[in-house]
């Protein structure tokens, strides 16, 4: 898997952004240049534990915009399989995100977070910040949905450029070292 500190592998893939349309703009690697960027994927559209973490970056996503950071959800489904499930599924339709589509694999595997077994994308998310540098990866099992708010709390502590302490949140003091020796 890619490690922290390596530049976010460049890209370009079809999105979704409106269910009233059936154009599928592109968003590559450039797209948000100068941002902080939020990367999550998940294994498969059509699921159960997926809408619940997609709907939940949903509804924090004026925070993260907030920060300056965009949001992008990924899948390795096709654009036209990411419509439908928007289109079917309530909490999925008015996403204020794009959700990208990586039917090639190039990224996953670029990323290195192709589940070799599944075929599909694990369930990841990466922090990247305003060079492309990935500051913040997590990856979870295929059955268990992540926590957006955490994400939120990572991207504050990571904006501090500080030393930040377990359960640090935005507007907490940091640490200095004179703390820690």
């Amino acid at each position: 898997m890619i490690k922290l500190g390596n530049l976010f592998p460049e890209f370009n893939l079809k999105s979704v952004t409106s269910i009233d349309s059936e154009e599928f703009p592109e968003i590559h690697h450039l797209s948000h240049a100068g941002k902080w960027r939020v990367f999550f994927f998940w294994p498969k559209d059509f699921t159960f534990v997926c809408p619940t973490e997609i709907a939940e970056f949903g509804r924090l996503h004026q925070e993260f915009l907030d920060r300056d950071a965009e949001v992008l959800g990924v899948s390795t489904d096709s654009e036209f399989v990411h419509l439908a499930w928007k289109k079917q599924h309530p909490e999925l339709r008015d996403l204020p995100f794009p959700m990208l589509s990586d039917i090639k694999r190039e990224l996953s595997q670029s990323l290195g977070i192709l589940n070799a077994h599944e075929g599909v994308a694990e369930r990841s998310t990466f922090i990247v910040d305003p060079q492309s540098v990935i500051r913040f990866v997590m990856v979870t099992d295929l059955n268990v949905g992540r926590n957006p708010s955490e994400v939120l709390r990572v991207l504050d502590a990571l904006q501090t450029d500080e030393l930040c302490p377990c359960n640090w949140k935005k507007g907490e003091k940091t640490l200095t070292v004179s703390q820690i020796n």
